[in-house]
């Protein structure tokens, strides 16, 4: 029975996933083999022992020390492009708020005191301080193009928009999912410069922090609408809001509300909406949840963001090991050995890395007895092992 401790509330969706005659699920729980999460900030949490497996039900993992994981030999899942369509969605209509001046417009309304004669007058006496500018031929920098950014600029497309993308990371994979009609930009600042609103899709990393900043602000067009439904911190906010001041930004539509910006006539902050959907929930937690149970079950990896991708078939009739270790030379050699000197066959092995970590599933002929595990856990460099059910 595998025991799985839930820090936030997972949608049903995604726990039904995990069958009750295998799996012991509770928001309370001791000795848990894997943590499934959402929002809850596990930096001060006193990390189980027993601990093999953390899913985050969403795609950032800011909220999860994943470097003290990977010292553990414990894999970091999230769920990529489960949100995707909802964040596309809300940022589609952060474009329209922000060059239609529509939250401004109904402000401006709901504060009107008159009869409905007089209610008429002042609509379209003051109907002219909100007009706006329209979206087609307009151009949409997306910077990210990973799953939520290229359903945003596949979108934009179809609203007759022209989109840049900057992506140094894209994938053959992801490329084939992206419109042929977005155009490559060769670097940031050439996306900047050409772009009349910009949205952000990429993680929160020393490279991307302040990835906009005072002197990126003044190479852009004047009257820009900057959009991040990314992460805080990515946007410098002193500097977007004084080039709001300033007249440079039209509009600046975010996800992440602060003193600084809430409360500002050309800003529209969100309280962090947007994979704020039920269909997006759902998503999330059974994509995360199935994960971990392959993992917990058969060690293969799939979206963890400090393990190798794996995936091996199970051998008919095999015993499977998994092992995690330092990426260090001749460890296939010593576990290999430990197996041979325990008369013990390998039937199929899978040997990948990523980083500072390596990953082995094992197949043998038979059971892996408890001192082959202990073995095998005194090699110098191995983080984790365990024989798999």
């Amino acid at each position: 029975m595998y025991k799985v401790l839930t820090l936030n509330n997972i949608s049903v969706a995604g726990l039904e996933r995990l069958p009750r005659e295998r799996y012991e699920v509770a928001s309370e729980i001791m000795h848990p083999d894997a943590i499934l999460l959402r929002s809850f900030n596990m930096h001060e949490m006193e990390i189980p022992l027993t601990l093999k497996a953390v899913g985050r039900a969403g795609t950032g993992v800011n909220n999860i020390p994943v470097d003290e994981m990977s010292l553990l030999g414990i894999p970091v899942f999230n769920a990529p492009g489960a949100n995707a369509n909802a964040v596309k969605e809300l940022v589609i209509a952060g474009m329209l708020l922000g060059c239609r001046n529509i939250c401004q417009a109904w402000d401006y309304v709901r504060h009107l005191e008159a009869d409905n004669g007089e209610l008429h007058r002042q609509v379209e006496e003051g109907k002219k301080r909100f007009a706006g500018f329209e979206l087609p031929g307009r151009t949409l920098g997306v910077i990210g193009l990973g799953s939520i950014g290229r359903e945003v600029a596949n979108a934009a497309l179809e609203l007759g928009m022209k989109v840049i993308g900057f992506d140094p990371g894209i994938t053959v994979q992801g490329a084939w999912r992206l419109s042929s009609d977005v155009e490559q930009a060769e670097n940031i600042d050439a996306l900047l410069a050409r772009s009349d609103f910009i949205t952000f899709h990429v993680p929160l990393m020393d490279t991307t922090r302040h990835l906009i900043n005072a002197e990126r602000l003044q190479g852009m067009k004047d009257g820009v609408v900057i959009l991040n439904f990314a992460r805080d911190g990515i946007v410098d906010e002193q500097a977007v809001m004084e080039a709001v001041d300033a007249g440079k930004v039209y509009a600046y539509v975010c996800d992440f509300p602060s003193q600084l910006n809430k409360n500002h006539q050309r800003v529209i902050a969100l309280p962090h909406l947007g994979a704020s959907t039920g269909e997006a929930e759902e998503n999330c937690a059974i994509m995360v949840a199935e994960q971990v149970r392959d993992y917990l079950e058969n060690g293969n990896v799939r979206n963890s963001v400090n393990f190798p991708q794996m995936r091996m078939p199970r051998t008919e009739g095999s015993f499977r090991l998994a092992v995690v270790n330092s990426n260090v030379p001749n460890m296939l050699g010593q576990i290999s050995t430990e197996l041979a000197d325990a008369g013990m066959n390998i039937l199929d092995m899978l040997n990948k890395s990523r980083d500072e970590l390596a990953y082995t599933l094992v197949d043998v002929d038979q059971p892996v007895p408890d001192a082959v595990i202990r073995g095998i856990g005194a090699i110098a460099g191995v983080l984790a092992v365990r024989a798999l059910d």
